[in-house]
């Protein structure tokens, strides 16, 4: 069976003790696949000892080292050498960015070789990774280059709510130039081919929200629904895809949470998020959807004030993992059909 492989993330965060508190709790034992690790064999011992455990290692083959820590046990693939005396929590430097940089590239090239079946993510440092000259704003970005594919959708997903956004991470006065009836409607094709392939929902039903405050009352408050959104509703409809709105937001995720939706297409990242953390703040998780590999994240960022600690919640990871072994199982030929791309 193909593993799953989990970067380790950014070394001076705690993504690293995430992994071993995981380890050691045996929430892993959860993922039916096996689970490897894509990180430096020496931060994860230094991860061990906040536990009070000593790892040992063993080189195995091709990069390979089997990791104990007790009766529990770790395959890592080895993508760093980084010396511990000098990686200080929550003081990433060039090569801990040039580090977390190769832990996403090696998993993305496995992922797109066949020989893993997909790829969870730990947080990384966005500035470290550009000072190390790899100019992408996040994960996102990198995965979409290396894949070859051009749009993305950045969804946010718990038991009682998944959230599509249009927008990601700009200026609140910049999200209605960015708007566009294209933007709107590749999300709501991405999505829906992501749910039925990926998620196994046949015919997936999507809520689109309004820009404005009750979908702008005929024009009262914008036109933004009446010219960009009501007609990419319509393209989508046109194509077969179950969408309707565009619905006010601050009714709507009453009804999506209720069962009426199975997902919410959101036209701004707070839009979507305040809900979505509001029910799912410990164990949300981030899903990449139109990559032709299945890639989830947790939904937090690299804690550094909880950095060596040992306090940091495991509940976002082991819900990531869970939903990448569901998206893989759903659709293991997902690299044949061409999704996304």
């Amino acid at each position: 069976m193909q593993p799953l492989l989990l970067t380790m993330g950014d070394p001076t965060g705690i993504g690293p003790e995430l992994v071993i508190k995981a380890l050691l709790d045996r929430s892993l034992e959860q993922i039916i696949r096996p689970v490897q690790v894509v990180g430096d064999v020496s931060v994860l011992c230094r991860a061990g000892e906040i536990f009070g455990c000593e790892g040992q290692s063993e080189q195995l083959k091709n990069g390979l080292y089997s990791l104990s820590f007790g009766n529990n046990k770790l395959i890592v693939h080895s993508c760093s050498d980084l010396e511990t005396t000098s990686v200080h929590y929550g003081q990433p430097d060039t090569a801990c960015g040039k580090a977390m940089a190769h832990y996403i590239e090696y998993a993305i090239d496995r992922c797109l070789d066949k020989t893993a079946a997909g790829i969870v993510t730990c947080p990384i440092n966005k500035a470290a990774i550009n000072a190390a000259g790899y100019h992408f704003p996040g994960h996102t970005e990198l995965l979409a280059e290396r894949c070859g594919v051009e749009k993305v959708v950045m969804m946010l997903a718990g038991e009682r709510l998944k959230v599509c956004l249009v927008t990601t991470h700009l200026a609140y006065r910049d999200v209605p130039a960015k708007l566009s009836r294209e933007e709107i409607l590749q999300t709501l094709r991405i999505t829906a081919t992501a749910l039925r392939q990926q998620f196994g929902i046949a015919q997936p039903r999507l809520a689109v929200l309004a820009l404005n405050p009750h979908a702008s009352e005929n024009n009262l408050f914008g036109d933004e629904e009446q010219r960009i959104i009501t007609p990419a509703i319509k393209a989508a409809q046109a194509e077969g895809i179950s969408a309707d709105g565009p619905h006010s937001a601050d009714t709507l995720f009453h009804f999506a949470v209720k069962g009426a939706y199975d997902a919410v297409i959101c036209m701004y990242h707070d839009q979507g998020l305040i809900p979505l953390k509001l029910l799912h703040f410990d164990d949300a998780v981030n899903v990449t959807l139109g990559l032709p590999i299945v890639r989830t994240s947790v939904d937090h960022g690299t804690a550094y004030d909880l950095a060596g600690s040992g306090t940091a919640n495991t509940a976002s990871l082991v819900a990531a993992l869970k939903m990448a072994e569901q998206m893989a199982s759903n659709c293991p030929t997902l690299l044949h059909e061409g999704e996304g791309g």
